[in-house]
């Protein structure tokens, strides 16, 4: 399996197969989101993006970065978003760098959004998939962020069968300045437990999909053995996971 390692403005082309690496924190976020009930996540291009779909169904969770803002329900935390109640709902995500990275390659046949909270679970899809390239889109700091990179060489090793020792990709996330930042305070609408949650490796038993929808990038989880196909307008997403009591927990 070929693998390339590629910041989101490095992409030329539409890649056959990507996966979107965001560990601190949107897809350990859309994960917990998952987790607490959430039907799906829409992954939106702007803030205004995100707020017009609020407007448009004022019963959707609208989340983002930084501070609390009007209209939106919630900001980019695992910590803070861990005992809300998501059954059934609807989430509107839009993050600096890791629904930017998705929306980057919307048109590939196939897109996995992934931190180190689902990290097996996603490189067995890319296992069963059996795809000869997987491009591996590292959302933060322009490609440079330690524990996407981290996070992504994790997978691709996974993916390619070896037996990996996790240790040291978790040590590098760990020590890397958006932990720092996380821990510190930098970041506003963050809690400092935030970095350990995303450091739970292999927290959930589900991959996350994203694929077009009636005009969207939705996102969706994933535990069956081969890749869903893209559900057609309005069709239900078939492989929606029954997650446990215990992965409700907080």
């Amino acid at each position: 399996m070929k693998t390339r390692f590629l910041g989101t403005a490095e992409l030329v082309g539409t890649p056959s197969v990507a996966v979107v690496i965001d560990v601190m924190r949107a897809y350990t976020v859309a994960a917990w989101a998952f987790a607490r009930g959430a039907e799906r996540i829409v992954l939106a291009g702007s803030l205004d993006d995100a707020l017009a779909l609020k407007a448009r169904h004022p019963a959707w969770i609208a989340l983002k970065d930084g501070a609390p803002a009007p209209g939106f329900d919630a900001v980019n935390s695992p910590w803070l978003l861990r005992t809300a109640d998501l059954t059934g709902r609807t989430v509107v995500q839009k993050t600096t760098a890791g629904t930017v990275g998705a929306l980057a390659v919307e048109n590939a046949s196939l897109v996995l959004c992934a931190g180190f909270v689902v990290a097996e679970a996603t490189a067995r899809v890319l296992r069963w998939h059996g795809a000869e390239e997987v491009t591996y889109v590292v959302t933060g700091e322009e490609g440079r962020a330690e524990e996407d990179l981290a996070c992504a060489q994790y997978i691709a090793h996974r993916a390619a069968g070896g037996d990996t020792d996790p240790a040291s990709y978790l040590r590098r996330a760990a020590t890397s300045r958006a932990a720092h930042e996380l821990a510190t305070g930098v970041r506003r609408g963050a809690h400092p437990e935030d970095v350990a949650l995303c450091l739970e490796l292999d927290r959930f038993p589900f991959a996350m999909v994203a694929a077009p929808e009636d005009g969207l990038m939705v996102l969706r989880p994933h535990d069956g053995p081969t890749p869903p196909e893209a559900p057609g307008p309005g069709a239900d997403h078939v492989s929606r996971i029954r997650v446990s009591e215990t992965d409700k927990g907080g």
